[in-house]
């Protein structure tokens, strides 16, 4: 049987380039693309990048969409705690807000980001990559909603519980400062309008909330934490740029081995009994034409290191200082320059 002649194309085939890369340099590149998204793309591009995803040290998981209502299946709907009253109701509604983002994360085409990937919580997208160093998990928006014009922004580092804490606040934001603002007193001392009006009152309220929103994103990092022994920092923030829980290489290792403390009744972990400073000022002028009022800083610790001396004392201040950028960082070395009054709170 005489066989067909063999046609070969009358144009050499163009040389993949990829395949001349090592595949240290297109770990560097993957380590630079970060984001899961663009990751898992990559993941499903050839059998090389198949092999090499996994390896990436670099993570961003990031979520662009909150399913809003309530949804009767929810998976987490039976870990919120049930209303007993007007707080408790607050504070299902504020966990549930920031449980159901994780249920959304899909591809275009509404399929899994990776294979073998039933749900999307960043647990089971991450359990694709062994060897996670650096991870950051952006929520699509803030915890706490504000009415327009108020600033409200937070900073806590966490171990096993909480470390420290920052809080920046201002009843209004302001493109240009105005002339009939209240002057600042030469001592720095509260106005009297500061406890009258429900100043302070606004303040602790500010702080609850902001402490039951960080320990709430640090409660849900336990599976995360435990199936990536080769983590090295951790960072849960949000697209608003309100609040921003990290952990560093020590908080990590704490978290591994000391046990968690839960808070009864809810899904975040317990804040233990606290010391903090705040600080006050009737107005700020910031930088770029901007202006705060009634600008407030709260700096919190555990109970017993708040003041402490040595490295710990500065290191607290740097925490402080450094916690927030651009017009909110100077709002900050503004205030603590302000009087201090310490206040204490029990473990909730």
């Amino acid at each position: 049987m005489q066989t067909k002649p063999r046609i070969s194309p009358s144009y050499p085939i163009p040389e993949d380039h990829f395949d001349r890369l090592p595949d240290s340099l297109l770990l560097i590149i993957f380590n630079k693309l970060e984001d899961v998204k663009s990751l898992g793309r990559c993941f499903a591009v050839s059998k090389r990048f198949n092999s090499l995803i996994p390896e990436v040290h670099n993570v961003l998981v990031k979520f662009d969409c909150v399913i809003s209502g309530t949804d009767d299946d929810d998976p987490n709907s039976s870990i919120l705690p049930r209303p007993r009253n007007l707080f408790s109701h607050f504070f299902k509604l504020m966990l549930g807000a920031f449980l159901k983002p994780f249920h959304s994360l899909r591809t275009n085409n509404n399929k899994p980001l990776f294979p073998q990937l039933a749900h999307h919580s960043p647990a089971q997208v991450l359990r694709n990559f062994h060897h996670v160093h650096h991870l950051r998990i952006v929520l699509p928006t803030g915890d706490l909603g504000t009415d327009d014009g108020v600033l409200l922004k937070w900073k806590a580092e966490f171990g096993s519980t909480l470390h420290s804490c920052v809080i920046l606040g201002g009843t209004k934001m302001e493109k240009k400062p105005v002339s009939d603002h209240e002057p600042l007193d030469d001592n720095g001392s509260f106005p009297e309008s500061f406890y009258t009006n429900g100043g302070l009152k606004l303040r602790v309220v500010w702080t609850i909330s902001s402490l039951i929103a960080a320990s709430a994103r640090h409660y849900f990092l336990q599976q995360i934490i435990r199936e990536h022994p080769t983590l090295k920092s951790l960072v849960l923030t949000d697209a608003d740029g309100q609040g921003t829980l990290s952990m560093g290489i020590e908080q990590l290792r704490e978290f591994r081995e000391k046990p968690l403390a839960a808070s009864a009744g809810s899904s975040r972990t317990q804040v233990p009994a606290l010391n903090m400073k705040l600080r006050y000022a009737p107005y700020l002028e910031l930088p770029d034409g901007m202006g705060m009022q009634g600008a407030t800083l709260v700096a919190i610790k555990p109970s017993g290191e708040l003041g402490s001396g040595g490295n710990s004392k500065r290191e607290a201040e740097a925490f402080v200082c450094g916690a927030f950028d651009g017009p909110f960082k100077a709002a900050v070395k503004a205030l603590v320059k302000r009087r201090t009054y310490l206040l204490e709170m029990n473990s909730f």
